[in-house]
C-alpha cells in the first residue's frame, strides 16, 4: 500500500505596521475562507524566493511597492489533505498608500484586536506568536 504524499503550499504574508497597528484585509466572496480577515500575501510561485513572492503579492493586492524585512515567524497548518507552510515577514517600508485592490475591506488594527476578528485557523492557532512578533521592534 503506497501512501499519498501530502500537498504542501508555501504562503507568504506581510506584517505592515503603522504606529501600534497592523494591516489586515477581508477575503473576498468567492475565495476560500471568504469574509475572514488576513494579513496580505499569497502563494509563492515556482522560481520565486519568498521575498520576491511577497513583493509581487503586495503589489497585486495593495498596489504598493514594498521593501521586505526579516522573517518573523513560520508555521504550518492543514486544511483537509492540503498543508500550508506560512511565513510571516516584516514589511518596514513601502511606497504608495495600501489600496483595496483584492480584499473587500482593509483596516488597521491593534494586535490585541486580532482575536476578536474572524481569522483563518492557520493564524488563530499561532495568534500568541503573531502578537509577540508584532510587539518586537
Amino acid at each position: 500500500m503506497s501512501l499519498k504524499r501530502p500537498v504542501w503550499i508555501p504562503v507568504v504574508t506581510g506584517l505592515l505596521r503603522r504606529g501600534d497597528k497592523v494591516l489586515v484585509g477581508q477575503r473576498p466572496i468567492g475565495n476560500s475562507l471568504a469574509g475572514h480577515w488576513e494579513f496580505p500575501g499569497g502563494k509563492i510561485e515556482k522560481g520565486e524566493t519568498p521575498e520576491e513572492a511577497l513583493v509581487r503579492e503586495l503589489q497585486e493586492e495593495l498596489g504598493i511597492e514594498a521593501q521586505i524585512g526579516t522573517l518573523k515567524l513560520a508555521s504550518t497548518h492543514s486544511y483537509g489533505d492540503t498543508g500550508i507552510v506560512i511565513m510571516f515577514y516584516e514589511v518596514l517600508f513601502w511606497k504608495g498608500e495600501p489600496k483595496n485592490v483584492h480584499h473587500m475591506e482593509l483596516k488597521w488594527v491593534r494586535p490585541d484586536e486580532l482575536k476578536d476578528l474572524s481569522i483563518p485557523d492557520a493564524n488563530r492557532k499561532i495568534l500568541g506568536r503573531i502578537e509577540d512578533a508584532l510587539r518586537e521592534k
